[in-house]
């Protein structure tokens, strides 16, 4: 079976996109069009997830992912890297089973997590301190998990001031320094983090990629997408992760 964490074997993933319609010439075409635009509507939304034999290389068929393999050792982080639209997201959410595959599948082992948006579960009127619990809940921590650990998630999202302040007047960069933090402090087998690399200065960037390698040697997986990594993120990853 071998010592594997995640394993994904020939994963495809398609979408059918929007195509321009043709418009009318004349009075009478447009009055039709109107007419007939809720039945237009109703064919295109159930086209969306509709697909035929002949549907494979249409013009309004886009291949997210198509025959990805890999496999990833417990214990590793993995780096997901590409370009804006090579489907590193979409992996991420039929990691998570978000979304089903159009083919293929993927295999898990162990209790997983997820952040897939960076203050998910964030509430503007609370406080940062209500919201450390109120999130950590969202993400599938008890709240003894949460007391137990209150002070260290505080302090590495450097944010001890402002915690009994409501989050609406924080800045974005103090709002995902805050969530990414509680999704840090996570313990499950495997964590699925998309774009994490992309909030915060470069100091906090360099503390997230530290806590990753700490719980990777805990023995935990993780599996990220880091957006739009520099340079030295680069070499780092290029030293402790693999990316497709």
């Amino acid at each position: 079976m071998g010592n594997f964490a995640i394993k994904v074997d020939n994963l495809s993933k398609r979408y059918r996109i929007g195509v321009a319609e043709e418009r009318a010439d004349s009075l009478v075409g447009s009055v039709v069009n109107v007419i007939r635009q809720p039945e237009r509507n109703f064919r295109r939304l159930a086209s969306l997830t509709r697909f035929g034999k002949s549907d494979t290389e249409a013009d309004d068929i886009l291949w997210a992912l198509k025959d990805i393999s890999f496999e990833v050792a417990q214990g590793e982080i993995l780096g997901v890297i590409g370009g804006n639209g090579a489907g590193k997201s979409t992996l991420l959410k039929i990691l998570t089973r978000i979304t089903e595959p159009t083919s293929g599948r993927a295999v898990i082992r162990g209790r997983v997590s997820s952040l897939l948006e960076v203050g998910t579960g964030f509430h503007p009127e609370l406080t940062g301190r209500e919201n450390v619990f109120l999130n950590g809940a969202v993400l599938g921590m008890t709240k003894t998990d949460i007391t137990s650990k209150f002070d260290e998630i505080v302090n590495f999202a450097g944010v001890d001031r402002f915690i009994d302040t409501p989050v609406k007047r924080y800045s974005s960069g103090m709002q995902v320094r805050l969530a990414f933090s509680v999704a840090a402090h996570l313990e499950p087998e495997v964590l699925l983090i998309d774009e994490v690399l992309a909030v915060g200065d470069a100091e906090f960037q360099r503390k997230c990629l530290g806590r990753m390698e700490t719980v990777a040697g805990e023995g935990r997986t993780r599996i990220f997408n880091p957006a739009k990594p520099g340079p030295k993120t680069d070499a780092r990853l290029s030293a402790k992760s693999t990316g497709r």
